[in-house]
């Protein structure tokens, strides 16, 4: 008679065991812990980052754009995965981001081997297997953080959320390129042995490492720019003693100084080709993408070249 009755299943059988609550806790903290900073890093200081996605052949048009929405979806991801009704989205988004990342690294491996890929401004990754070992163990993290999460709800919560977090960006975004803004330049930097003023007329100052293939493409590329009376200054910022062979091989005509010191006090960036467009000793806009749109777009719409 027993055998024919459905008993009821014990609660206790319901709940998730302690030991794989306390194991998506840790995923969930450490993926947390990623991808808030990779997230916050961007927001923070997205001109680098989309620097750096330039260098990942990522299109110059799309780079600014690109690394606020990945801001965006890093953060949210981040936030996400730390609440536990919403756990499993933040984990199935945190995955989501890594699979897409791994497959364009992936698709275009040849040309990016070697490249820098950091999200993260105190570790140094670059292109290759390390590159897919270090994002599959993410990847595991987040796939056992959202494994035995409960089942998500509250929509209305997790947008709230993501508005939040868009505003942030937004803000960030906004006060970067305030800063970036009527900078000041220091009075005189040295040519040829020579103090020049950098406070009277135009000028372009072009930071760039003679061994870098980007700065070195980047200033062939400026060869054919019709100036319009802009005194052109090239920084080195490593191996000095290679600037004017840098400037025979590539054909730019310009000044040198080995002022980069001072320089980059003001202007602040992680690594060349940049570009900053001085008036009367203040900046009116920098350039940290060099390809077939910039900067020859924004220094024709600003006046410094035809």
């Amino acid at each position: 008679m027993d055998d024919s009755i459905a008993h009821p299943i014990p609660a206790a059988s319901l709940e998730t065991a302690p030991w794989k609550s306390v194991l998506g806790w840790v995923c969930a903290g450490a993926t947390a812990i990623l991808f808030l900073t990779a997230g916050i890093w961007k927001a923070t200081d997205p001109l680098t980052w989309a620097q750096l996605l330039g260098q990942l052949l990522v299109p110059g048009w799309l780079t600014v754009p690109g690394t606020i929405v990945l801001a965006i979806g890093e953060i949210f991801a981040g936030v996400l995965i730390l609440i536990p009704r919403y756990r499993r989205w933040g984990a199935l988004l945190a995955s989501v981001l890594l699979v897409v990342f791994m497959l364009y690294a992936g698709i275009n491996y040849s040309k990016l081997v070697g490249k820098e890929c950091s999200c993260f401004p105190w570790i140094k990754r670059t292109i290759g297997p390390g590159f897919f070992a270090g994002d599959a163990a993410m990847l595991a993290l987040a796939i056992l953080a959202g494994l035995w999460s409960q089942r998500p709800h509250g929509l209305r919560g997790a947008a709230l959320v993501l508005s939040a977090i868009a505003v942030f960006c937004g803000v960030c975004y906004g006060v970067t390129m305030f800063e970036q803004t009527g900078l000041a330049a220091p009075a005189t930097v040295t040519v040829n042995g020579q103090p020049t003023p950098l406070q009277e007329g135009r000028v372009f100052l072009y930071f760039f490492d003679p061994e870098c293939m980007h700065c070195f493409e980047a200033a062939k590329q400026m060869t054919g720019y019709k100036w319009k009376d802009v005194r052109v200054i090239g920084i080195p910022t490593r191996v000095q003693q290679f600037a004017n062979q840098f400037l025979n091989d590539t054909g730019l005509k310009a000044d040198i100084t080995l002022d980069q010191d001072a320089l980059r006090a003001v202007f602040k960036f992680q690594d060349p080709p940049y570009g900053v467009a001085l008036e009367r000793g203040r900046q009116k806009t920098a350039f940290a993408i060099f390809d077939k749109e910039q900067p020859v777009k924004g220094l024709r719409e600003i006046g410094f070249i035809e």
